[in-house]
């Protein structure tokens, strides 16, 4: 696999806590984890390695260490593979010491957002890889998991793709139900940058290309390509002939991706990289016995 395209931010520590402390609370509910806690002494100490079980590229590295740390904050976390990076099967991701307890109790909440994270990314590098050497580019959709999308999105750019708007509040997205809403494409734009500030980008959803002659009149910042075979796709590059950014959503699998890119287009939006992809076997393995912590001196 290639490396990255592009560079990917970190996640923000206020993101990555929240989601952490929900996420434990919710698997330790209101008695802890009474497995643990009736085999394992309170101030038994291990040492752990999360590795893959298959080959894959890693992100959420983050939220694993925030996991562990919460329930121990002396933990020792000690990355051995970066996100961003591929991992082969059984690679070491990241070695853990610190409580027995706490590395248990935290196992599954860090393999779960590791898990669907490093899905995500190696799915996403797969398409970046199919349309290697084109100017497409591979971004996301908000088809992502209620409460994930920040994280989920990390993952995409760990794999090399980019991120589509966030939300609704950052770019406007006028769509065919907005258009049947407004009376029209021309009066949906209008009225689009009547009330649009003067840093929001707008992009227009088309699904013919006599629709698109249409947006063509108006200044426009992306027009997306819904639907359109790759031959459409071509005569649609040729008409916007570099007016605006175009982007290709509809019919995107890893069989049609090359030749949706071979047509021209810039972007190419792909739902299944985040509402689709398989979650990357992990686990979490104990290499050292459980022993007590030594006792201090007085």
């Amino acid at each position: 696999m290639t490396a990255p395209s592009s560079s990917f931010a970190t996640l923000l520590p206020n993101l990555v806590l929240a989601a952490v402390r929900n996420a434990l609370e919710e698997d330790l509910g209101l008695s802890g984890d009474i497995t643990t806690d009736a085999t394992v002494a309170p101030d038994a100490r291990t040492e752990a390695l999360l590795a893959a079980r298959k080959p894959g590229i890693v992100s959420g590295l983050a939220l694993a260490e925030a996991a562990f740390r919460e329930l121990d904050p002396e933990c020792a976390f000690t990355i051995e593979i970066e996100d961003g990076t591929a991992v082969a099967a059984g690679g070491t991701i990241a070695r853990i010491s610190g409580n027995a307890r706490a590395i248990l109790s935290a196992e599954r909440v860090a393999l779960n957002f590791m898990g669907r994270m490093c899905g995500i990314a190696t799915l996403t590098r797969r398409y970046v890889d199919a349309v290697a050497g084109t100017r497409a580019r591979i971004v996301d959709t908000r088809k992502t998991t209620p409460g994930l999308r920040a994280f989920e999105k990390y993952a995409v750019r760990c794999g090399g793709g980019h991120n589509h708007r966030f939300g609704l509040f950052d770019a406007v997205l006028i769509k065919d139900n907005h258009i049947v809403a407004a009376g029209g494409i021309e009066a949906a734009i209008k009225a689009a940058k009547a009330t649009a500030g003067h840093m929001t980008k707008i992009e227009v959803e088309v699904d013919t290309l006599d629709q698109l002659e249409i947006v063509m009149r108006e200044k426009i910042d992306c027009v997306l390509l819904d639907n359109m075979a790759p031959a459409e796709l071509r005569k649609a590059v040729a008409i916007v002939a570099g007016r605006c950014l175009t982007e290709a959503s509809g019919g995107v699998n890893l069989d049609t991706v090359r030749d949706i890119a071979a047509s021209g287009v810039d972007m190419i939006s792909v739902g299944a990289l985040t509402h689709s992809a398989p979650v990357l076997d992990l686990g979490l393995d104990f290499v050292t016995p459980v022993k007590k912590s030594p006792a201090r001196k007085a």
